[in-house]
């Protein structure tokens, strides 16, 4: 049976667009690729999978429609179209042209009665017609041949048919829907409705008179308010069904031959994807394979029978590669072109380098290989033998290169390289240059990894590792299994397009006036958190073990409990089974959510406000809490441990925040939790080395007081400098009382405020914090800024300062770019500003972190200390230490911590020591 798709457009590209809202796909030419990145995903996904016969995408015309004729204020309150949605758009329809799928459009008609027209024609055929839309309004037109296929939040589609609507709706047919939407209005569009009348309302009536003109015939029978709503409204009730009735019978003939589905024309879809910088994207969805003779019945196929190897030869494909770029890449393997080689790099000043080894893990890797670039298109490759002592007679022969200060050592994520190395007992020294973190500092938004930038700057595709080692799962080969011969120019590639980005990089730095940046604090940093990575951290795994037996058996007291208040016992990990007690059996909420899937809605949010109704609520988070701690880091931190070292040994990274912060991973111990007695027992045990002590050092208020730096106000400056709590002092200042009369309520809501305006809260989302009526939170944020009117003062500048520039900039330049700052759609602007005043403050504090600890590792250094610094968790430092250097130690990060940046105000730094982190925390 034939199988049409109709899409409609604006819906899914508005979805894809605010899906990506908090993190933006943009290109290196700065264009927002999110609209159309999701869209091409839909259209990829329906095309592969639900492999319809015909498809059609439907757009909304230019200029007004018949319902803007009809009544002026018909979605008149909706914001401006995203500037970055009025630029994608044009890209999408060159995409569609290039799949060549017909774009419907017909003047004076929305995509709506479009695809109405043409579902209800296709269906009269026998056609199979799927509306793919998240628009509750298309629900009017589902019939036999013709469904709903909606957008599931958090991913997948469901079907929906005549049942599906009646079902969810509570009513008796499909076209009921308009009644529904005549009644109780629809927001999104600004049609009115019936003041007062929502959707339960609404459904009960409909279901008492069948429709709106039956209602209003017999509005005597009514009662009370709901008499007086509907026979005061009659004429806006008409008018609103008038709007929400869906045309199907727009002048528009579905032309099936038209709409097959085609061989899309791939050079066109090449070049676009290209210049959008979608080419790994095209390569998964464009059929390379040349002259596969298909059935003429079959439907083609477009996306099932290529790989992304297939794509490396197209013809097509304006890219380069290994095989088209002219290259000189060197196996060395004798002895004697060894040494040759090594007297040439002795020569060189500048060395780009990389490592082949059996693992990704930097701790546990070991060497397979040697890759040296000297200049562009030629590289050189030396295998390293897997008997240790071999190994390290090979590593032996360029030690001297690898720590000679003169020669500059170019890497891509060399932190890695700088770990393997020195298991090898090699200090990698000199001046460094990262590319991906000279890239993070040019683009921080983008992707960092050599393949993507080797695409984006060189036109170049790189070999890929797992067309060497094979796809990542049980069956990938290691790079030990493969003979020197099929890796050296893989290995050799890498370090010459290292070098490549090198030198495009470098002078982009400049440019981006990060220069100072790079080469003052992420690039000293590298050697810091190498340091810090190898050194690990120690745990008391008879600590945890301890803990875990309490906590599961709490865990199973709260069971028993959650099973009597239930009546029944049922598995309380099963979002389903608890919304099915709690709402289904129970019913302690009168109208709960629900999913797509009828699933009652159990989610954090939703359980947090309904602690008040039952004593079972608080149980079940309580229970969840606990199997969270047990399960990501009580029972799974001893796990971790490497067996060699005995520690477990993170991996911070520079590259991943838009704010310049640390991320940490495998395992992330910065989430470890900070507040709760459970959470503080996890940190109980982070030990010391073996007869050593736990010290912490770490940041009072740090991004508060860059906030009274910036902002020059003299009131918070003051505060600071007397030294008082900077949260008493602000309720002091707005509830206009005696610092020493401050109580702990006024104290809690003027923190809330401090921390609050920083990340741009509103009134609603303080009101919603604190547990207060908005009129209150009003007033506390009006009192705030009275307080500190300077404050207010920067965050308009910060704002001021986006918009003229694009980015802002932290104390050490680092710039945070916001492309959507001059929107004229409120909440993409909105979001915008926010990061306009948030990204100079918490960067800021990011950056001091960072200088603190490069200058702490070289005091280390210079004056011979011994103890190490093990952790850093945001404004945290921590450090096992030898008990001989402990004053040396504390004064030394004390001093360093508190002098990294000339504040306005102190730079205070508390610190504490112990027999665990808990202890000196």
């Amino acid at each position: 049976m034939d199988k049409l798709f109709l899409l409609d457009a604006y819906a899914l590209i508005y979805r894809s667009y605010y899906a990506f809202i908090k993190n933006p796909r943009i290109n290196s030419k700065g264009f927002n690729t999110s609209a159309v990145m999701g869209f091409c995903n839909t259209l990829h996904e329906v095309l592969s999978k639900e492999k319809p016969t015909h498809i059609g995408v439907a757009f909304d015309p230019h200029g007004p429609t018949f319902r803007n004729v009809a009544y002026e204020q018909y979605k008149a309150q909706r914001e401006e179209t995203p500037e970055d949605i009025r630029a994608s758009v044009p890209v999408i329809k060159d995409i569609l042209r290039a799949f060549r799928i017909p774009i419907l459009e017909a003047e004076g008609f929305e995509a709506d009665d479009v695809i109405g027209t043409i579902s209800i024609k296709a269906a009269d055929m026998g056609i199979q017609t799927f509306m793919l839309t998240p628009d509750k309004d298309y629900g009017q037109l589902v019939r036999e041949n013709v469904f709903m296929f909606r957008p599931r939040h958090g991913g997948g589609y469901e079907t929906l048919d005549t049942e599906g609507i009646k079902n969810k709706y509570g009513i008796e047919s499909t076209s009921q829907v308009i009644d529904l939407l005549g009644l109780m209005g629809d927001s999104a569009d600004n049609i009115p409705g019936c003041p007062g009348v929502g959707e339960k309302t609404a459904v009960k009536l409909i279901s008492q008179f069948g429709n709106i003109e039956n209602l209003l015939a017999h509005t005597d029978e009514l009662k009370g308010a709901i008499k007086k709503k509907v026979k005061e409204n009659a004429e806006q009730i008409k008018f609103s069904k008038f709007l929400a009735t869906i045309k199907t019978d727009v002048p528009i003939e579905p032309d099936m031959e038209e709409l097959k589905v085609k061989e899309p024309n791939e050079p066109e879809l090449r070049k676009i994807f290209d210049e959008l910088e979608f080419k790994s994207f095209a390569d998964r969805i464009l059929n390379k394979t040349k002259n596969i003779q298909k059935k003429a019945e079959q439907q083609p196929d477009l996306f099932a029978v290529f790989t992304p190897e297939s794509t490396e030869n197209s013809e097509n494909s304006r890219i380069s590669d290994i095989k088209t770029t002219p290259h000189d890449y060197q196996l060395v393997d004798s002895e004697d072109d060894i040494n040759n080689l090594f007297s040439l790099l002795l020569t060189k000043s500048i060395l780009s380098l990389d490592t082949e080894t059996t693992s990704t893990d930097a701790i546990e890797a070991e060497l397979v290989g040697l890759s040296f670039a000297v200049k562009e298109n030629q590289a050189f490759y030396v295998p390293v033998p897997e008997n240790r002592e071999e190994a390290q007679r090979i590593v032996n022969i360029f030690k001297p290169i690898y720590e000679n200060e003169k020669i500059v050592k170019v890497g891509q994520n060399i932190k890695y390289d700088m770990e393997v190395l020195r298991n090898y007992g090699v200090t990698l020294a000199g001046k460094m240059f990262d590319t991906m973190i000279a890239h993070y500092l040019i683009q921080p938004e983008l992707r960092h990894n050599m393949d993507y930038m080797a695409e984006v700057y060189l036109n170049y595709r790189t070999i890929h590792i797992n067309e060497l080692i094979g796809p990542r799962g049980r069956n990938q080969k290691s790079m030990r299994d493969l003979p020197p011969s099929q890796v050296y120019e893989y290995a050799a590639e890498d370090a010459d397009i290292t070098l490549r980005l090198k030198n495009i990089l470098e002078p982009k730095l400049k440019e981006a006036g990060v220069e100072e940046l790079f080469y003052e604090i992420e690039m000293p940093l590298v050697a810091v958190l190498a340091e810090m990575e190898m050194n690990g951290v120690r745990i008391d795994t008879d600590s945890l073990s301890e803990t875990s037996q309490i906590l599961t058996a709490r865990m199973k007291e709260l069971e028993q409990r959650i099973y009597s208040l239930a009546g029944e016992e049922f598995n309380i990990a099963s979002p389903k089974q608890v919304g099915d007690i709690l709402f289904g059996k129970m019913k302690i909420m009168e109208k709960p959510k629900k999913t797509k899937t009828g699933q009652y809605v159990t989610n954090e949010e939703v359980l947090q406000s309904l602690k008040g109704k039952s004593e079972i609520v608080g149980d079940i988070l309580a229970h969840r809490g606990l199997k969270k701690l047990l399960g990501t880091y009580v029972d799974a931190l001893p796990k971790l441990i490497n067996p060699r070292t005995g520690h477990i040994h993170t991996s911070f990274n520079q590259t991943v925040t838009a704010t310049g912060r640390l991320s940490s991973s495998d395992p992330n111990l910065q989430n470890i939790p900070v507040r709760g007695e459970d959470g503080k027992e996890i940190r109980k045990a982070f030990i010391p080395e073996e007869g050593c002590l736990f010290f912490s050092a770490d940041y009072s208020q740090i991004e508060l007081r860059v906030m009274a730096h910036l902002s020059g106000d003299e009131n918070m400056i003051e505060a600071f400098r007397e030294g008082h709590d900077i949260h008493a002092a602000t309720a002091a200042k707005i509830y206009n009382e005696d610092i020493a009369n401050v109580n702990r309520d006024q104290r809690t809501k003027a923190k809330r405020a401090n921390f609050g305006i920083i990340y741009g809260i509103t009134v609603f989302g303080l009101a919603d914090r604190l547990g207060i009526d908005r009129k209150e939170a009003k007033q506390l944020i009006d009192g705030y800024f009275e307080t500190f009117p300077r404050v207010h003062d920067y965050m308009e500048k910060a704002k001021e300062t986006a918009r003229s520039h694009g980015y802002v900039e932290t104390f050490f330049r680092r710039r945070r770019y916001l492309p959507d700052i001059n929107s004229r759609n409120a909440t993409v602007r909105g979001f915008a500003e926010r990061n306009a005043i948030n990204a100079p403050i918490q960067g800021s504090a990011a950056d001091i972190i960072k200088v603190a600890m490069i200058n702490i590792h070289r005091r280390f250094k210079d004056e011979g200390i011994r103890s190490k610094i093990i952790l850093q968790v945001h404004d945290e430092l921590n450090f096992s230490v030898l008990p001989e250097e402990k004053e040396k130690v504390e004064r030394i990060v004390m001093e360093e911590m508190q002098n990294a940046y000339p504040l306005l105000v102190p730079l205070t730094a508390d610190c504490g020591w112990g027999a665990n982190w808990l202890e000196a925390h």
